[in-house]
């Protein structure tokens, strides 16, 4: 039986999927991002990795399998001890092999087991249909500004030339003097007109201000007094708002111990509690065991770093992964 296509099934719907006996792969959902040295963009996807430490059965796989098999659970966890034993001897023999759209399990030279996710699938149902795309720079024109004194510097010298290309046209000398008089007071008119115009055109500017000024002043003098003389008063206020806050979802769990006898359960999860401990004590399972878990944790990497601190004082320790 080939299960990697089952794993596969399982990893659009859950956060966990564990093999028992060989390991769990996990899933975390990565946000869209942008690859500024390509300008490429890739959308939201879960990003899978492997845990060689999460070996014990949860169930979820070996019920999948009988669902979708239409066998009975005991044949199912058998199925998967076989091919799990198929994979090691694989490993041992090829030092890697390929499990098809999940990814790649090899041996390192320390002789552990290393995952490469596959990049062709993408888990995360929300972002089906996206694919990644190029989008090119933009690219955008400069543009010189023109100033009131560039624009002077360049169309005086102008008229000056086009009034000095005249005269020299002209056939007599006193009509060639009369004409350069002309022109000497044009150039002055218009080098007068352009100062005077400048000149003018602040002086217009500055009085503008001033007077807006002055307007600005005013209205906010009026404001405030309304302000002072005004008195609120509501007559149909209204009516509370009640916020309800989301509780917070913890899915991972770190087992203690499950015990067939409450006494002992009660008597293990008061020295949890007084070792420091966020205990909890959930429902007795199927199986009519009293569970003490030594607490619970919203993430993954949480409950990690809980679960290797608690290996040092309880090697028996698991972690369980469900929503209770």
């Amino acid at each position: 039986m080939k299960i990697e296509q089952y794993i596969s099934q399982l990893l659009y719907r859950h956060q966990c999927v564990t093999v028992p006996g060989f390991g769990a792969f996990l899933t975390e959902i990565q946000s869209a991002h942008l690859h500024e040295n390509t300008n490429s963009f890739y959308p939201p996807k879960k990003v899978i990795s492997f845990n060689s430490h999460l070996k014990n059965n949860d169930g979820l796989l070996a019920n999948h399998i009988a669902l979708v098999e239409k066998t009975d659970y005991d044949t199912s966890v058998a199925s998967i001890e076989s091919e799990v034993i198929i994979w090691n001897s694989i490993l041992q023999v090829n030092q890697k092999f390929t499990l098809k759209n999940v990814g790649e399990l090899f041996l390192n030279a320390e002789k552990n087991l290393v995952f490469t996710p596959s990049e062709h699938t993408n888990y995360l149902k929300e972002s089906f249909g996206l694919n990644s795309f190029v989008s090119p720079a933009i690219k955008r024109d400069t543009f010189q500004e023109i100033t009131e004194s560039d624009f002077i510097k360049k169309e005086v010298p102008v008229l000056l030339i086009k009034e000095k290309k005249n005269i020299a046209s002209t056939p007599s000398n006193h009509d060639e003097r009369k004409n350069l008089s002309y022109v000497k007071y044009a150039a002055i008119f218009v080098l007068a007109l352009a100062t005077g115009g400048s000149i003018g055109f602040k002086l217009y500017q500055d009085r503008l201000a001033q007077q807006t000024l002055l307007v600005e002043t005013a209205v906010q003098k009026q404001v405030q007094n309304k302000i002072q003389e005004a008195t609120f008063l509501i007559e149909n206020p209204i009516p509370a708002v009640t916020l309800t806050v989301k509780e917070e979802k913890l899915s991972y769990h770190i087992m203690a111990g499950a015990f067939r006898n409450e006494e002992n359960a009660a008597k293990t999860f008061s020295e949890l509690l007084a070792a420091g401990f966020k205990a909890r004590r959930i429902p007795p399972n199927r199986h009519g065991l009293f569970p003490v878990l030594y607490g619970s944790y919203s993430t993954y990497s949480e409950a990690k770093q809980a679960i290797n601190e608690i290996h040092a004082v309880n090697p028996d320790a698991w972690l369980l992964v469900k929503q209770l």
